[in-house]
C-alpha cells in the first residue's frame, strides 16, 4: 500500500511491516521522556501526545522520510530534574522556535555550529545524560523493589538482542502495572490546553537551558540529522531546512500545550534500525500518539511506579553519555559534564565555548 505526497518531488510513502515496526524507533526516546515530564512537572500529557501526533504526520508528509519528532533533551532533562518550571520550559521552547526559524531561513546554521564547536556539543550531550542519570537514581532508590524489576526487564531485553527497545519495554510494563491498579480508562477529550504565564518565565534558568539546548539542537538535530539522511537514505535535506521545520514546530505546538521538540538524529537512527525507510513510519507513529492522547488520565499517571521511571531515565542517560567518546576533545567534553553537576548547564556551556575557542586559537597559532 502506498500514498503519493507532493513535497519537493513526488515521494512514495509506504505502510508495510517495516514502517509499522520502524515507527517504534522514535517512541523509544519520546515516550519515556514525556511520561517522565508528565509525572514530575505540570505539563499536560494528552496535549503533548496530540502535538507529537500532529507533527509526526506533518513532517512525514513534508519530507517523505522517517524524520524524528522528539523532545528537546537538554530542556526536558532540566525540567525533569526540577531545574526548570513548565513556564520556563515553554518560554525557552518558544524563543528557540524563533531562533531556529530565523537561522534556518537565513542559512546561517553552519557558521553558528563552527563557533560553538563539536566538543562543546558532545559535552552538552554528556551533561544532559548526567542530569538524567542523577534524577533517575534518586527515583530508583526510593522503591528498590520496583527499580529491581525495571532493571531485570531491561537486562532481559538487552540479552535478547533488543538493546534499543529496553526503555520502551520497561515503560510498557510500568503502564500495564498502572492499568492493573486503575483499570482501562474511558476515552476522554483532552480539553483546553494549559497556558502557562510566560511573563514569569524570564529567568536566568531559562537562559541557561536555552543556550545549552541550542548547541545540542544544532549539532544533534540539524547537522547530524542532515548527514544521516544523506548517508542512510541518499536524501538531500539541508540543516537549514531542518532548523526551519523545528522552529515552526515549536512556535505552533507549544501554545497548543506541547513541549519543545526537535528532529534528533537518534530518533532517525532508531526508526531506521527498526525498519523504517519512508515517512509512512511517521504517519503510523502520529496516529498512535493521537489515539493514546484520549486514554491518558491523572489516575493512570499517578499509578505509574516512579522507581521504574528512574530506571527509564537511567537507560536514556547511558545512551546519551556514551556519545562523549566520539568527541574530538574528550577532556573538554567530560569537563563540561562535570562542571554542570558542580554548577549548572548554562555556566558549563559558556565556559566550554570559551575553552574551545582558546584551544582552537592556540592550535592554529602553534
Amino acid at each position: 500500500m502506498a500514498v503519493f505526497v507532493d513535497t519537493r518531488e513526488r515521494t512514495e510513502l509506504k505502510f508495510g511491516t517495516n514502517e509499522i515496526t520502524g515507527s517504534i524507533g522514535d517512541m523509544v526516546t519520546v515516550l519515556p521522556l514525556v511520561v517522565a515530564l508528565a509525572l514530575l512537572t505540570n505539563i499536560s500529557l494528552p496535549h503533548v501526545l496530540l502535538a507529537f501526533g500532529v507533527f509526526q504526520i506533518v513532517w512525514g508528509l513534508k519530507y517523505g522520510l522517517p524524520v524524528s519528532v522528539e523532545p528537546m533533551k537538554a530542556l526536558a532533562a532540566l525540567a525533569i530534574a526540577g531545574a526548570l518550571t513548565y513556564t520556563e520550559l515553554a518560554l525557552a521552547g518558544l524563543i528557540l522556535g524563533i531562533v531556529l526559524l530565523t537561522i534556518g531561513r537565513t542559512g546561517t546554521l553552519a557558521r553558528v555550529e563552527r563557533w560553538i564547536g563539536e566538543p562543546v556539543i558532545r559535552g552538552v550531550q554528556f551533561a544532559v545524560g548526567l542530569i538524567l542519570l542523577e534524577t533517575g537514581l534518586q527515583l530508583a532508590v526510593a522503591e528498590l523493589m520496583f527499580a529491581g524489576i525495571g532493571v531485570l526487564i531491561a537486562l532481559v531485553i538487552v540479552l535478547l538482542g533488543y538493546k534499543n527497545a529496553s526503555a520502551l519495554v520497561v515503560l510498557l510494563v510500568g503502564i500495564v502495572m498502572a492499568l492493573i491498579t486503575t483499570g482501562i480508562p474511558t476515552p476522554q477529550w483532552p480539553g483546553v490546553p494549559p497556558v502557562p504565564p510566560l511573563t514569569e518565565g524570564f529567568t536566568w534558568r531559562t537562559a541557561d537551558g536555552l543556550f545549552a539546548q541550542l548547541a545540542m539542537t544544532i549539532g544533534n538535530a540539524a547537522l547530524a540529522t542532515s548527514l544521516l539522511f544523506s548517508e542512510r537514505f541518499d536524501a538531500d535535506v539541508t540543516p537549514d531546512e531542518l532548523s526551519t521545520s523545528m522552529g515552526t514546530t515549536n512556535l505552533l505546538a507549544i501554545p497548543a500545550g506541547g513541549i519543545p521538540m526537535c528532529h534528533g538524529c537518534d530518533g532517525v537512527t532508531g526508526k531506521y534500525e527498526f525498519g523504517a525507510r519512508t515517512g509512512g513510519a511517521n504517519i503510523v507513529a502520529g496516529v498512535l500518539y493521537l489515539g493514546a492522547a484520549f486514554f491518558v488520565t491523572t489516575a493512570l499517571l499517578s499509578a505509574f511506579p516512579l522507581a521504574m521511571l528512574g530506571v527509564l531515565l537511567a537507560i536514556i542517560a547511558l545512551s546519551l553519555t556514551k556519545s562523549v567518546f566520539k568527541s574530538s576533545n574528550l577532556a573538554l567534553s567530560v569537563g563540561i559534564g562535570v562542571l554542570t553537576l558542580l554548577t549548572n548547564l548554562g555556566i558549563a556551556f559558556i565556559i566550554g565555548i570559551v575553552g574551545h575557542l582558546l584551544l582552537t586559537r592556540y592550535a592554529d597559532d602553534g
